[in-house]
């Protein structure tokens, strides 16, 4: 038999989050006026920070039941800022406060630093929708 190799991992998971916030991030910042693809980008960030912030706790688990406390720990407050920020965002974008949001767009640049973008692998149809699903919630 060969080997089963999982590749729906937490780190995969993240990498590919990652990417997709860089990319909004980088379109975000060429917008010059507020327009419905701008909101749904910035909700697409939101989502995406979600989603980083949802691997943070599947890596630690795995660490957690082999007793690596302070290795999770660390990990944890290394990316609780994925969550804290989405939140504040997500608050921002549901009370209509879109003037506060270029200061956290722009705080997150650092977190996204490593990541190249070359050519950009995500099209329209990755955020079309975002805000209307945003606010549903």
């Amino acid at each position: 038999m060969s080997r089963v190799i999982n590749t729906n991992n937490p780190g995969t998971e993240r990498n590919r989050w990652r990417r997709t916030v860089a990319e909004a991030l980088r379109h975000l910042m060429s917008k010059r006026e507020l327009d419905a693809e701008s909101k749904d980008l910035a909700a697409l960030v939101v989502i995406g920070l979600r989603g980083i912030a949802a691997t943070i706790e599947q890596t630690t688990e795995a660490w957690e039941k082999r007793d690596y406390y302070l290795k999770a720990d660390r990990f944890r407050m290394e990316w609780e800022w994925a969550g804290q920020t989405a939140e504040r965002m997500a608050k921002m974008i549901k009370a209509d406060h879109w003037a506060e949001l270029p200061p956290q767009l722009a705080a997150l640049l650092p977190h996204f630093a490593d990541i190249r973008i070359t050519k950009l692998t995500r099209g329209p149809e990755t955020w079309q929708g975002c805000y209307k699903l945003l606010l549903r919630e």
